[in-house]
């Protein structure tokens, strides 16, 4: 297998800054509005250069990571991060297929079983998945997934074994890959309607089972002499409360004084916004709505408070827009771009240290920052297409870059939300080492190919309080012709929809005075750096 690694003067310190919004040219989102931007961090959540992570579908991870030979476009894509942040995304590789998958030393990469494609889902998950494992890595930090689901202590036993001798090979070390973490299971409190499972199964046999099969993995991994850790949870939703599928129910059901929970660094949940299994695919307005990701995000709160009230890490293990792979017109848009913006740096306001973005060959929204390898059927209807598409990055791939880009490789980063009295504008500051450096904006008003008129804009008006401070600044534009779109954006005058996946195009940035302001468009994210 191969993952890679992809090897000013400030304002005092005591001063504020005052953002007001006010109507510009066109429409106005909303407002006027202001807000008080503290020059100094304060408690601002500390975050990290791979805050955006990348849950890859364990079935065809070899069309990410390449067969016989390395897949130079997703290393592409993943260096590019690497080269703006100093550090790759973390990868986890695993979901639904990770409990449909055993080990066979005779087989060479994977075999996959896969069910007929779909209108809905034209690229479904493999039923069944036979691995041996092998080493091509270029250096990243891996989560792998182990199959709970089939409940057969044996197989958890030797794929657990092969994982292990794969990661302590040369090609491993020497290329500073790591096994950060082994993920007993995806989505158990889902087992009993996929069969897996029957009726009435619950928190307590969940937890029950899982230590007996983790003393197991822990065992094959010999974790007592590795810096391997475990992921708990994985969950697909929570109960919110210890008598049901949640941290707090495992944490209840003594999960973490058993011998394979001292191994336990992690608590995974996962979340999407929607589903597409069928029916009507949501409106793209409603996804990139303000109030609905902050209500869809916050409800984890509790469990993410009763975990670092256990010491532990919380991440988002596997999330995006929709599930059941996403919908059409929606998922693959340039409206789902600055909805992963906001979502991944609302994110690490409640807590996430990582979201783990879920990725998979030919999804909507499994899929949707990067496409690894070539089509040929429709990832809208599963229609043979008239000619192959290549790899390519897709619009939420730009999310990731300006959160790089916001975060920056001072290694001293913090982000704190500004709270906009707008229900369409969001925005977060960026410091380094407690000091103000950057501030990003989002106009999550959908300008969609069918809208007529003048584009509404905000007029953003900046002024400091409390003293003289920055005079000036420079801005980069997230450039979105609709946010239907599914192609055609540009960040600071360049694209990365190329062929080899790296940036392509004249950068430009433009100059602005705190005086006068800047005006956003609707569909438009901006990044103010004080200069």
């Amino acid at each position: 297998m191969q993952i890679w690694a992809c090897t000013s003067s400030s304002p005092d310190a005591n001063q504020q800054f005052t953002l007001t919004s006010t109507p510009g040219s066109g429409a106005s989102t909303g407002g006027p509005d202001s807000v008080t931007i503290p020059v100094a961090a304060g408690s601002a959540a500390q975050v990290t250069g791979n805050l955006v992570s990348l849950s890859i579908e364990q079935d065809r991870w070899l069309d990410w990571s390449g067969n016989a030979t390395q897949n130079t476009f997703f290393f592409n894509c993943l260096d590019n991060i690497v080269q703006i942040t100093g550090v790759p995304p973390k990868i986890r590789i695993g979901a639904d297929s990770e409990d449909h998958t055993n080990f066979n030393p005779n087989v060479q990469g994977v075999q996959d079983s896969f069910p007929p494609p779909t209108t809905t889902v034209p690229y479904p998950e493999a039923t069944s998945i036979v691995a041996a494992y092998f080493a091509r890595f270029i250096g990243t930090g891996v989560t792998w997934g182990v199959n709970f689901g089939g409940a057969n202590l044996t197989a958890v036993f030797l794929e657990t074994q092969a994982i292990i001798s794969a990661f302590a090979s040369s090609a491993f070390t020497q290329a500073g890959i790591t096994l950060d973490n082994l993920e007993l299971g995806n989505e158990a409190d889902l087992y009993t309607n996929n069969g897996l499972r029957t009726s009435g199964f619950n928190i307590q046999q969940y937890t029950t089972q899982w230590i007996q099969f983790a003393t197991n993995l822990t065992a094959a991994a010999k974790l007592s002499s590795s810096k391997t850790r475990l992921w708990a949870g994985a969950f697909a939703e929570s109960s919110h409360s210890s008598t049901g599928f949640s941290p707090q129910g495992i944490f209840a059901n003594n999960i973490l004084s058993s011998a394979p929970g001292a191994f336990i660094e992690t608590i995974s949940q996962h979340h999407y916004s929607g589903s597409f299994c069928s029916g009507s695919g949501g409106l793209l307005q409603d996804l990139m709505t303000k109030a609905t990701i902050r209500s869809n995000l916050s409800s984890f709160s509790p469990d993410i408070q009763a975990v670092h009230g256990q010491g532990l890490n919380y991440v988002f293990g596997e999330t995006n827009s929709y599930s059941c792979h996403g919908a059409p017109g929606v998922s693959n848009t340039a409206g789902a771009a600055l909805w992963t913006l906001d979502y991944a740096l609302f994110a690490s306001q409640i807590g996430a240290t990582q979201v783990y973005f879920h990725e998979g060959v030919g999804y909507k929204v499994r899929g949707t920052l990067i496409q690894p390898a070539t089509l040929t059927r429709s990832i809208l209807d599963g229609s043979a297409l008239s000619s192959p598409l290549a790899s390519h990055v897709q619009p939420q791939y730009y999310a990731a870059i300006i959160i790089a880009e916001a975060i920056g490789s001072s290694g001293s980063t913090q982000v704190v939300e500004l709270t906009i009295n707008d229900s369409r504008m969001a925005g977060y500051a960026f410091y380094e080492s407690g000091t103000l450096k950057r501030a990003v904006f989002i106009n999550s008003l959908a300008w969609l190919s069918t809208s007529t008129g003048t584009r509404p804009s905000t007029h953003v008006s900046l002024a400091f309080s409390g003293g003289s401070g920055s005079t000036s600044f420079t801005v980069k534009r997230l450039v979105i012709g609709h946010a239907d779109d599914a192609s055609g954006l540009t960040w600071g005058g360049q694209t990365y929809e190329t062929s080899d996946g790296r940036v392509g195009g004249t950068a430009t940035t433009e100059s602005g005075t705190v005086a006068a302001g800047i005006d956003i468009p609707a569909t438009q994210a901006v990044m103010l750096t004080f200069t």
